[in-house]
């Protein structure tokens, strides 16, 4: 048996972000992977043991045994600490152990994939003792890969792959959490819409709408009348999804229309990663 096709769309996502992960590390001198990146508190050399890390825990390698710093001013709840674990424990290795243990990490992994028998409904270990599914947990893997690779490129200066296959995986999630960001997080009024315009690499426009018991759900229909209208482009409206930018820093590159205030507090619950 081979890997299930509903899974490979991921699979693809995961290796070409990896794959370009590599690229982008295997040059730097040692000054270099300490260059911080726009993970709050990551520098180069933690994004990319962040990502060793959480691919070692795919293969079902044990976690390390270690006990964190307690100045971890970015550390401050148990789904950050868990994460942690694996960047601190390599945050002294040396360029070429990073890059050999990436390299070893991502040879083991594609093999991994080649020899995965398992249904998509197979429960797999989640962070922190968490059961999920093969496929929810290969969709977070290339989510959370796309978003670190674009989290060493803006650190590197190598802008890229704002449209490769992990984007729309990116771009997808990110969407199915926006009716509850608008009807229950900024409050929209019933039977109101908000429609969200993106251009750039990855373009769309996107309604929420919001039904009398105050319920969003989303579409891609043209609204007439929105209570209010978010004009961005696709490089911050991720950015500012998954907490990499505040909305102050990006105000130029958002065009708001309508009912200022529920753009405003649309904007400032945002954030939908930990």
């Amino acid at each position: 048996m081979s890997l299930h096709p509903s899974l490979q769309t991921y699979a693809d996502a995961w290796t070409h972000s990896v794959e370009a992960i590599s690229e982008l590390v295997q040059p730097l001198v040692e000054g270099e992977w300490n260059r911080r990146t726009p993970c709050p508190g990551w520098s180069v050399r933690d994004v990319v043991s962040h990502v060793i890390g959480m691919d070692c825990e795919m293969l079902g390698d044990p976690r390390p045994i270690h006990t964190l710093p307690r100045d971890l001013y970015h550390v401050s709840n148990e789904h950050q600490r868990y994460m942690e674990m694996q960047v601190d424990v390599r945050r002294h290795h040396t360029a070429p152990e990073m890059t050999s243990e990436l390299e070893y990490t991502i040879i083991r992994r594609n093999r991994q994939l080649r020899n995965e028998s398992r249904e998509p409904h197979a429960k797999v270990r989640g962070p922190l003792g968490s059961e999920i599914t093969l496929e929810q947990s290969m969709r977070y893997r290339a989510f959370d890969v796309w978003v670190h690779e674009q989290d060493l490129r803006t650190a590197l200066g190598r802008p890229g792959n704002l449209d490769s296959p992990g984007a729309y995986i990116v771009r997808d999630d990110l969407l199915a959490v926006l009716p509850k960001v608008v009807a229950k997080e900024a409050g929209a009024p019933a039977n109101s819409a908000v429609v969200f315009d993106v251009h750039g690499p990855v373009d769309f426009l996107r309604t929420v709408r919001v039904d009398a018991e105050g319920h969003g759900t989303i579409d891609g229909a043209v609204s007439l009348g929105p209570a209010a209208t978010l004009t961005l482009d696709w490089e911050t409206y991720f950015r500012l999804a998954c907490g990499r930018v505040t909305v102050d820093s990006v105000a130029d590159r958002i065009k708001t229309e309508g009912d200022p205030e529920l753009a405003a507090a649309i904007l400032r619950h945002f954030v939908v990663t930990q």
